[in-house]
């Protein structure tokens, strides 16, 4: 493996490059324009038991240094994943794919992870507990460990792969819930998911988008992703996956320092569909600006 290489989970990656669930669908509408396998790995769309359309638009409000969405988890069911979108996906990416999983019930997430273990080409399973909790008043499963520990317990029964917790950065105490989940059985923690963000438009006097609250995400969240995965990192035994407004091979670098094994790459695909390439490109002449050999070495290098 080269200078960019890490591990992760058990897992063997060419560089640490994935981007985020979400901003990278299944990937072959990105192979049309470059080579995915240049990736570490990619998260794939959040599949959920059932199909879901999404949340009413608009869903989209721009901001500076960033946007808020309330799409709405929307997706064709693991069904339709396992039938239609993994096979188009296999003959673009020929490498492990992470699979994001979400769920409104912890029968939800045990299911669909379930129906989704056999695919041999999935190398770690990504569960969002950042949905509403149906059963237990709709608050957000990663807004109490417990609730997190639950989901996370009911996955590691139904596969042997690695699984990673996708964490709330919408909470009082995110080490609690990182270190719940680690002793629940999750093989690594990746966080943040978006920041909880709303725009009110002047001349209507109303919230911008339908869902008036959604995820605020881009640029400008970068120092608090870099807190959270830095406070993570430190609590646990277990590798983080960071990710929050990056969008340059430098931030990548920093999110390393920070404790990360590997780095999402989420906002920034939407507005540049070539970022994950050039920041991989880039990233050899980074290192070498800052003495850096090897990647791997510098996980959690800032003490």
């Amino acid at each position: 493996m080269g200078r960019l290489s890490v591990n992760l989970c058990g897992v063997e990656m060419d560089n640490p490059i994935i981007p985020a669930s979400g901003t990278f669908g299944y990937g072959y509408e990105f192979a049309e324009l470059y080579d995915i396998n240049i990736l570490g790995s990619f998260s794939f769309k959040g599949t959920t038991k059932d199909a879901r359309f999404g949340n009413p638009t608009p869903r989209i409000a721009e901001c500076p240094m960033g946007m808020i969405n309330a799409v709405g988890l929307q997706n064709p069911g693991v069904e339709k994943v396992l039938s239609q979108e993994l096979p188009k996906m296999r003959k673009v990416f020929h490498k492990p794919v992470m699979a994001n999983v979400s769920g409104f019930s912890v029968e939800d997430y045990a299911y669909t992870v379930e129906r989704l273990d056999g695919e041999s080409d999935i190398g770690w399973f990504e569960v969002n507990v950042s949905c509403p909790n149906v059963h237990g008043g709709g608050m957000s499963f990663g807004t109490s460990p417990e609730a997190a520990a639950e989901v996370t317990r009911a996955v590691r029964k139904v596969t042997d792969k690695p699984v990673l917790i996708k964490l709330s950065p919408n909470v009082t105490d995110i080490v609690s819930i990182a270190k719940a989940c680690e002793v629940a059985g999750a093989d690594g923690i990746s966080l943040i998911n978006t920041l909880l963000g709303m725009r009110i438009d002047l001349k209507t006097k109303k919230p911008v988008i339908a869902n008036k609250m959604g995820g605020f995400s881009g640029s400008a969240i970068f120092p608090v992703a870099v807190r959270m995965v830095y406070q993570v990192a430190g609590a646990v035994n277990i590798p983080v996956v960071g990710m929050g407004g990056v969008s340059c091979a430098e931030d990548v670098i920093e999110m390393m320092l920070a404790g990360a094994t590997a780095v999402e790459v989420g906002a920034a695909n939407l507005t540049d569909p070539f970022i994950c390439k050039k920041i991989i490109d880039e990233l050899p002449a980074v290192m070498d600006k800052y003495g850096i050999g090897e990647l791997k070495e510098i996980i959690g290098g800032a003490k």
